[in-house]
């Protein structure tokens, strides 16, 4: 048994909520007969159903095992599993050759496009005094629960939202009802989430489970989730093991927040790293099938902002790189702007009506700036040296990095390279959160 403990199969009551399933712990291993069989028996609890609708994560979570999960429970529900919504956000759309790494044998023509900008619906709208409250004063604006418009009006009986518990950099953990109000959210609702925690602090909210983005989006859910179809949560933990391999540690499926702290907890044991020391060089590869922009690859400097010492140095392998922003505007944003630290965004926000329309590109600024605290060398397959000196990064080549760091003979953690260079690496920084013990509070 894993020090978080192990659950089995069982309805858990929970402020008249429930937990359908969980089991973890930091020792745990599942396999995709595991994960079945999970899912199988949450669902045989929640009775027939006859228009199901499922909201997986995108490609940017392809080790979240979320992609499995939505298969069974296609197999489960079969042609009763009518629609799935992939939870976009602002990310670009899912290919084909991307739903069938991901999804398998499912039918394409089951998959839907979610439209931010054009296609939701407000169904209620958190007041600005509890913004105001929950951000200690930072921000004081109402935020509108914003959600697709097929979960609202779509006719379904019951919504599946399958994804990753992991650190995140603006709801502090992700999954649970950030798959909702973000994934499948409008343009306003994940411009002001966003800003809100840029505006609190990056630092102040990563790995946190209790901060003022989730409630947030816990008053939307307590208040305005009534007016939708029953939405099941089921969410993994995956973590890297000692033998250098992505494991499941954990499985919790429930429609409560009691389910997504269980797993929060155990994410803190399996995706967070203390570290004793800052960390004076790290260096991080991107995944070239995940990362094509700095709106994904900057989690490089997200997940790794509070270990790196001052004067630090952070050198970013990215052989897909090739755009900042997966939406067009935003990618002209991030060019005309830059990656300029938070008191030059914010003032940017005052000054600027373009910025000030578009809040989810000036919390990503401040997300990417190091606050001139360290320094970010990226080395793109795509970009120019131009165009990343132009957003304030440094520049290196990246045939001549990845001979110096060749990510195949690298292992995650600390490395001595032969001419004595002591450096941390780290293969892919969206599953886990890396943090020098004296500035994690």
């Amino acid at each position: 048994m894993g020090r978080a403990g192990r659950w089995s199969a069982g309805l858990v009551e929970s402020r008249g909520s429930m937990i359908l399933f969980a089991r973890g712990g930091v020792d745990e291993s599942l396999t995709a007969e595991d994960l079945r069989q999970g899912l199988f028996a949450a669902l045989d609890q929640l009775g027939p159903k006859h228009k199901v609708l499922a909201v997986p994560p995108d490609f940017t979570r392809v080790h979240s095992r979320a992609g499995e999960l939505t298969r069974f429970a296609w197999q489960y529900y079969g042609d009763r599993l009518t629609d799935l919504l992939p939870a976009l956000g602002t990310h670009s759309a899912m290919t084909p050759a991307q739903i069938g790494t991901m999804f398998g044998e499912i039918p394409l023509a089951r998959f839907r496009e979610h439209d931010w900008r054009q296609g939701v619906v407000t169904v209620g709208e958190v007041p600005a005094d509890f913004v105001q409250q929950v951000s200690a004063g930072r921000v004081a604006y109402p935020w509108p629960a914003q959600v697709a418009r097929l979960l609202a009006e779509g006719g379904h009986d019951l919504i599946l939202s399958p994804g990753q518990v992991v650190p995140h950099e603006v709801a502090g953990m992700a999954n649970f009802n950030k798959n909702i109000f973000v994934g499948t959210g409008g343009a306003e609702g994940i411009n002001k989430s966003h800003f809100l925690g840029a505006a609190y602090g990056m630092e102040r909210i990563m790995g946190r489970a209790d901060n003022p983005v989730r409630a947030v989006f816990n008053y939307a859910t307590e208040h305005f989730s009534r007016s939708l179809p029953p939405i099941v949560y089921i969410q993994t933990v995956v973590g890297r093991g000692a033998d250098g391999r992505l494991h499941t540690r954990g499985l919790y499926i429930g429609d409560d927040i009691a389910c997504f702290q269980a797993a929060a907890a155990l994410s803190l044991q399996v995706n967070f790293a203390m570290l004793e020391q800052p960390l004076k060089k790290v260096v991080v590869y991107l995944d070239p099938e995940e990362f094509k922009s700095t709106w994904l690859g900057n989690k490089s400097i997200y997940r790794t902002r509070m270990a790196m010492a001052d004067q630090g140095e952070l050198v970013v392998l990215a052989p897909g790189l090739l755009e900042f922003g997966e939406d067009r505007e935003i990618d002209r944003l991030i060019r005309k702007y830059g990656y300029a630290g938070t008191p030059q965004v914010l003032a940017a926000v005052q000054q600027q009506p373009e910025l000030r329309d578009n809040l989810s590109a000036a919390a990503h600024l401040i997300h990417g700036s190091t606050e001139g605290r360290f320094t970010v060398t990226y080395c793109p397959g795509h970009l120019t040296q131009a165009e990343i000196e132009g957003v304030n990064f440094r520049y290196a080549p990246l045939a001549a990095m990845l001979q110096r760091y060749d990510p195949h003979k690298l292992q995650d953690g600390y490395n001595r390279l032969p001419d004595g260079e002591e450096i941390f690496f780290i293969s892919n920084p969206a599953i886990g959160l890396w943090a020098y013990r004296g500035r994690f509070a």
